[in-house]
């Protein structure tokens, strides 16, 4: 009995492209170790159906799911170097870039057939063998149906819809620099719209904020409950509040992405075998299946598996337009992953406050003038939305590694580098005089005659 047992799950490991050579009395010389560590940013929601479904298929392995943010994540692993997690798994491709740089990652040996190079506009798994994309993802708007109508709110389609006034105080958004997933939006946004256009629109819809949560998975659980209506998030948080019985929809703007949602064996890993089955089970038939539960609900990279989806869900490989306008370029956002999140966090994040109260007097002026139009109160609300629309970082100076090289991610026993402080001190004056500046000139447009 044992030693059929051991030649089954040898079988199935041979069949995951884990070689497992048989050694004495049926044992292998490359069996999975007992236990297997992966650090993720994905929920608990997303990541038990798999830990289930691999158990079941290895019942003497374990997987170890640890979670944390994205950019938490990258820091952990570069942290424990000498002791490392097996696996990281998420949905940032810059963030494997990030540690494919640092040489953190290992090249396992991983059976991709049946599984094409590209999904959409990008390449399924990296090129050099290091990650490999076991789902595609886009980025989009979630809603609250019964919130939408309760409230009389049009339903938005695209980015710049979120501009509207009615939305004040309506839509949540988690940081970027907390969240991989958000940053992929709003790089996916400035890519799509160009960087002057795309800050402007993200400065505009920052003015409807209700909140920026500081995890990417708050901001769904805040629609779904109906802490406010519309929620910027990536697409199976949608989809699987949807498939879960929220009342809840999901729809891609036209500037949106499908990237892949990757997995990685880190360099150093205790358990490489067990690793390696992991990955390979993600991405066999069996995992990809996985994906359809309605806890997770993501695309998955096989075009077989959407024969099982349900009514309705989306599918690159029929629609051809899904993701289509925005060719992300990852070694773009790599190179300036962390200056993004820390313009972000000094012009909308830590200033929300400012910066909505000034859009609000500017909605205010509009709508005075609307009823009594004069041209010193158009001209001081043309002023006031320069003021707040124009961000202090050029587009030339978002390329540039003398400018990108100054910002790390940090934390309490990693503090901000000289260069970086002073930059962000910089910002942080600059968005504060912008926004009291925009709120009187809004103030007196509205008095003008």
């Amino acid at each position: 009995m044992r030693g059929r047992e051991a030649s089954r799950r040898s079988v199935l490991a041979t069949g995951l492209g884990v070689a497992l050579p048989f050694g004495p009395r049926g044992a292998t010389a490359q069996a999975l170790e007992p236990r297997v560590t992966v650090i993720t940013s994905f929920s608990r929601d997303v990541t038990t159906p798999f830990q289930q479904a691999f158990e079941r298929r290895f019942p003497g392995t374990k997987l170890e799911v640890q979670n944390r943010s994205t950019t938490a994540a990258v820091a952990f692993i570069r942290e424990t170097r000498s002791s490392p997690p097996d696996l990281f798994w998420a949905s940032a491709p810059d963030a494997f870039e990030v540690l494919k740089q640092a040489q953190l990652l290992a090249k396992p040996n991983i059976d991709t057939t049946g599984i094409p190079e590209r999904v959409g506009a990008q390449p399924t798994h990296d090129p050099a063998g290091h990650y490999f994309g076991f789902a595609v993802s886009g980025y989009g708007i979630m809603y609250n149906t019964r919130y939408m109508r309760a409230n009389r709110l049009p339903i938005p389609r695209e980015w710049a819809d979120l501009k509207n006034p009615a939305y004040q105080g309506h839509v949540g958004i988690s940081s970027p620099s907390r969240s991989g997933t958000t940053h992929l939006t709003v790089e996916t946004i400035l890519q799509g719209e160009g960087w002057g256009p795309g800050w402007a629109q993200l400065m505009e819809i920052a003015g409807n904020f209700a909140q920026v949560s500081d995890r990417s998975f708050g901001v769904p659980d805040a629609v779904n409950s109906g802490q406010y209506g519309i929620g910027i998030v990536i697409d199976f948080f949608g989809l699987s509040a949807k498939a879960s019985g929220f009342p809840v929809e999901f729809v891609y703007p036209s500037v949106t992405t499908l990237v892949p949602a990757s997995i990685a064996m880190i360099e150093g890993a205790r358990a490489p075998n067990a690793a390696r089955a992991f990955i390979q089970f993600l991405l066999s038939p069996e995992g990809q299946e996985v994906l359809l539960d309605p806890k997770v609900m993501r695309l998955p990279v096989r075009a077989e598996s959407y024969a099982r989806a349900p009514a309705g869900f989306p599918n690159p490989f029929q629609d051809r337009n899904l993701g289509a306008r925005v060719a992300f370029d990852s070694d773009l956002s790599e190179g300036r992953y962390e200056l993004l999140n820390s313009l972000f966090d000094r012009l909308i994040t830590f200033r929300l406050r400012e910066l909505t109260e000034a859009w609000k007097a500017v909605h205010a002026a509009e709508a005075a003038l609307a009823r009594r139009d004069n041209a010193e109160g158009r001209q001081l609300v043309a002023q006031a939305r320069q003021r707040l629309t124009a961000v202090p970082v050029t587009e030339t100076q978002s390329k540039d590694p003398a400018v990108t090289g100054a910002f790390q991610a940090t934390s309490r026993e990693r503090p901000a580098a000289q260069r970086q402080a002073q930059y962000e001190e910089e910002w942080d004056r600059a968005a504060l005089a912008a926004y009291a500046e925009a709120k009187s000139l809004a103030e007196r447009a509205q008095r003008a005659r």
